[in-house]
């Protein structure tokens, strides 16, 4: 999982949805205002469906799906030895572990065979995030072979839209249930206790196959025709900005229907691109990353003897760097238009494009 913003190419207000002030999410500011004040007046019906914090979380049915580890018949339990963090790890171990038993998360145990040391993360914003050493447990685990979807279809297939949703799950893993045998295998260490998770915890082997078995079941009508989903990525994608609102209305339905829930913070509504697994989709096609590109225009160019290679080359440089401060968008072929490949042939090698 991730703590990514969501970033769209659309200036952006935010707007209260829930009941207090602070439970806003945002949405394009310029869009057509009749569009604008359906698609609020759909998220407020739906204020439900967005977690402010974990204990706005209920759960998959375990019935539809849960997480089961099929541990090697085998493997011998590995007991890690409890390793030293310092105090301000500590604190935040502590503190997060209070939260997730508040929560149902976890539970205390006292009797295990496999025990693993939690790890402690900086995050962007500063926070501490508690991740568990799962190695030796996954190690003992076959890998699921669930397929992930490809990034380079689902970006394909999410480009070229007039208006674009962006989802993200409220810590979508926690949302999925343990099978009740294999809870005491996630057992972790801290300093007050050891505990194991009720819930699919971060840091698992086959985790991420689990959730993406759960999203194309809930999601088998949407996905490909106005939704495209990767884990806990997703976005709701409409030709006609006025069909927006009935495509939103029906992923709402089955989020509803799966006590899902979404995290308002990494949640866009309305606009007209954004980004998407690392790729900057819009109305008129896949567009550069301007992250990725001003970080090659800022790089500088060879400042002694060694690193020179030639005129030639720093002109070629320059050149690169000119391209990517406009570079050209890729977009679905127009229909029955010429198409022109170009080929380029070594002795060991050839590389072709399609435009």
């Amino acid at each position: 999982m991730h703590d990514h913003q969501p970033d769209p190419i659309d200036e952006l207000i935010e707007f209260q949805i829930g009941k207090k002030p602070n439970q806003c999410t945002k949405i394009d500011k310029h869009i057509e205002p009749d569009v604008q004040g359906k698609i609020m007046s759909i998220l407020y019906e739906n204020a439900d469906l967005f977690a402010w914090s974990s204990a706005n979380m209920s759960g998959i049915d375990p019935n539809f799906i849960c997480h089961r580890l099929a541990i090697h018949r085998e493997a011998r339990p590995i007991s890690q030895k409890q390793r030293k963090i310092g105090g301000e790890r500590r604190e935040a171990v502590k503190a997060e572990t209070q939260k997730l038993l508040n929560v149902g998360f976890i539970r205390e145990i006292k009797y295990t065979t496999w025990l693993a040391n939690v790890v402690m993360v900086k995050k962007s914003n500063g926070k501490w995030r508690m991740c568990v050493d799962y190695t030796d447990l996954n190690k003992a685990c076959p890998k699921d072979a669930y397929p992930l979807p490809s990034i380079d279809r689902l970006v394909d297939g999410a480009s070229g839209y007039a208006m674009l949703s962006f989802l993200d799950a409220y810590s979508g893993y926690n949302k999925i249930w343990m099978s009740p045998p294999d809870e005491e295998h996630t057992t972790f260490i801290t300093e007050q206790a050891n505990y194991c998770y009720h819930v699919m915890p971060f840091g698992l082997k086959n985790a991420g196959a689990t959730y993406q078995r759960l999203v194309g079941k809930v999601f088998a009508n949407q996905i490909g025709r106005n939704l495209e989903v990767y884990v806990d990525d997703m976005v709701i994608k409409t030709k006609s900005p006025d069909n927006h609102v009935r495509d939103l209305e029906e992923i709402f339905k089955q989020i509803r229907k799966h006590n899902m829930r979404l995290n308002p913070e990494k949640c866009v509504f309305g606009v007209h691109g954004g980004k998407f697994l690392g790729f900057m989709i819009t109305c008129r096609g896949i567009e550069a990353n301007p992250d990725k590109c001003q970080a090659l225009i800022n790089m500088r160019s060879p400042k002694n003897y060694k690193e020179v290679q030639s005129d030639q080359c720093e002109q070629a440089f320059t050149n690169f760097k000119q391209f990517l401060s406009a570079p050209p968008i890729l977009s679905k072929p127009t229909y029955q238009a010429d198409l022109l490949l170009y080929l380029a042939v070594a002795d060991n090698a050839i590389s072709s494009t399609l435009v």
